[in-house]
């Protein structure tokens, strides 16, 4: 119609497109890189709080990128750390449910010419752990890929998201406590969320 326009839905697939973070959400990556950090800086472990804001200032941390390098090529953390609690099951119980489509959406390509070791890494991790997904994107804007419900916990990512006025579920952790929104504090609680979205986004569509 003349004089108007309409906005097209980011994503047009015919699934709920589940945008899922991995270091924070899925992958426990703090609790990883906690003892990595305390042999990089010389200290103990125990003199290392795990109650962390984004940049891991409470750390000492003087240069993140050198430490960075040093987790991926020497400690090779993208393969070795713990899953959260709960994540991979229900990523699996997502994973056969035929109207959700698991988008993984990481910056895990922090630093430049690891770009090789950051996705083999990250690959055979979630191989190892049977954690399913249709596709994988490695990449800082999240919202660039397009989802109808974003999981995230990156106070910055999760400002950008609102920014253009996509959903997203704060997964809550020490870096993101202060923020204002709809949070799960376990993954019992992402589930039960993402159902109550899959079933608004059924009857919007008509699939319902």
């Amino acid at each position: 119609m003349r004089g108007m326009q309409r906005k097209m839905p980011k994503s047009q697939s015919q699934q709920f497109v589940l945008g899922v973070d991995l270091d924070g959400v899925v992958a426990d990556f703090y609790e990883a890189l906690r003892p990595v950090a305390a042999e990089w800086r010389g200290v103990p472990v125990d003199s290392l709080t795990r109650e962390v804001s984004y940049g891991l200032p409470e750390w000492g941390i003087q240069d993140y990128s050198d430490l960075h390098r040093f987790a991926v090529l020497q400690k090779q953390i993208f393969s070795t750390m713990p899953t959260i609690p709960g994540a991979a099951a229900a990523l699996r119980e997502f994973g056969f449910n035929d109207n959700i489509r698991v988008r993984i959406i990481t910056h895990r390509l922090y630093t430049k010419y690891l770009h090789e070791t950051a996705v083999k890494q990250t690959i055979e991790w979630l191989e190892e752990h049977g954690i399913p997904y249709w596709d994988i994107c490695f990449m800082k804007e999240k919202g660039d890929v397009g989802a109808d419900l974003y999981i995230e916990d990156s106070p910055s990512n999760i400002q950008a998201l609102r920014a253009t006025r996509d959903k997203v579920l704060i997964y809550t952790n020490s870096t993101n406590k202060k923020l204002k929104g709809e949070r799960a504090d376990n993954w019992d609680e992402v589930k039960a969320k993402v159902h109550k979205q899959l079933d608004v986004w059924l009857k919007r569509t008509g699939r319902k």
